[in-house]
C-alpha cells in the first residue's frame, strides 16, 4: 500500500475551532502523515479549545495571529520562522460574516458586514500568501476552502456566496504570481459538512439535504472526505496542479437537477 510520507514538512494551518472544523481535520491527517504542525488561533478566547486538540497532534505550535490585523501576521511569521524554520504547507481555512447577514434578502447586506466578510473570507489569502511565501524556500502549497456558493446561490448563505467567488479568484491569480517559485495555490469546493460555522447558515439542513439527495454518490461528504483530498493537494502527488478547485461534493456540482 502507498505511504505517504511528510517527515520532516511544517504545516501551518488556519481556522481550527474545535474537532468538527474542517481545518482540524486536515491537520490532523498532515499530522499523521508526519508533517510538523503549527495552529493558527485568532485570540486568547479560542486557544484553550486549540490548545486541548494540539494534543493529539506530534509536537505541534500553537500561534496566536487575528488575520485582519497585518502587524500580528508579520509578528506571527517571524515567530514561525524562529521556531519551525520553514514551511510547505499552509492551510487557509478561515471565514466570517455576520450572523445577521447569512440569512434574509442579500441586499440587505451592510456595508460593514460586506467588507468584514470580504476581508476575512477572501482578503486575507493575500498576505497570508505573501508572509508565507517568505518561509517556503523550496517550494510549497497553499490550499483554501470554498464553497459552490462561489458560482451558484444558496438562499442564506448570501454574502459568503461573494466571499467565496472573491476567494477563488485569489486563488488563480495568486497561483499565477507564485507559480514561478513553484508554490502551488489551490481551493477545495467542499460540500455542506456540519462544522461550528455551518450551524448558523440559514437554509444549511435543507442544503446538505439536497446534497445527500441529488449528488451522484447518494450522500453529503465527511471530514476525512476533504481531508484526503487537501492530503493530496500537500503532496508531490499533485506536484502539476496550481489554480485549481477541487469539487469534494459527492458529485452534486455536475448535476443539472
Amino acid at each position: 500500500m502507498f505511504q505517504i510520507d511528510l517527515s520532516g514538512k511544517n504545516a501551518l494551518v488556519y481556522g481550527v475551532a474545535n474537532h468538527r472544523s474542517i481545518a482540524w481535520s486536515i491537520a490532523k491527517i498532515l499530522s499523521d502523515a508526519g508533517a510538523r504542525i503549527g495552529l493558527v488561533y485568532q485570540n486568547d478566547r479560542l486557544r484553550e479549545p486549540v490548545e486541548q486538540l494540539s494534543s493529539e497532534l506530534n509536537d505541534a505550535l500553537l500561534f496566536e495571529c487575528d488575520v485582519t490585523d497585518d502587524d500580528q501576521l508579520v509578528a506571527l511569521h517571524k515567530d514561525i520562522s524562529s521556531q519551525m524554520g520553514s514551511l510547505s504547507i499552509v492551510v487557509h481555512s478561515i471565514a466570517f460574516a455576520d450572523r445577521n447577514d447569512l440569512g434574509g434578502d442579500f441586499s440587505n447586506t451592510g456595508r460593514d458586514g460586506f467588507r468584514m466578510a470580504l476581508e476575512v473570507s477572501a482578503f486575507s489569502l493575500l498576505p497570508v500568501t505573501k508572509y508565507a511565501s517568505e518561509l517556503m524556500t523550496d517550494g510549497g502549497s497553499i490550499i483554501a476552502m470554498t464553497f459552490l456558493a462561489s458560482e451558484r446561490v444558496f438562499p442564506g448563505y448570501n454574502v459568503m456566496g461573494t466571499a467565496k467567488a472573491a476567494l477563488e479568484n485569489s486563488v488563480r491569480q495568486l497561483s499565477a504570481e507564485y507559480g514561478p517559485r513553484n508554490i502551488r495555490i489551490n481551493a477545495i469546493s467542499a460540500g455542506p459538512v456540519d462544522t461550528l460555522s455551518s450551524r448558523v447558515i440559514s437554509g444549511y439542513r435543507d442544503m446538505k439535504k439536497f446534497h445527500e439527495e441529488r449528488s451522484p454518490l447518494g450522500r453529503s461528504i465527511t471530514l476525512e472526505d476533504v481531508a484526503g483530498t487537501a492530503l493530496y493537494l500537500a503532496t508531490d502527488l499533485s506536484s502539476g496542479v496550481t489554480g485549481a478547485v477541487l469539487p469534494v461534493d459527492a458529485g452534486y456540482s455536475i448535476m443539472g437537477i
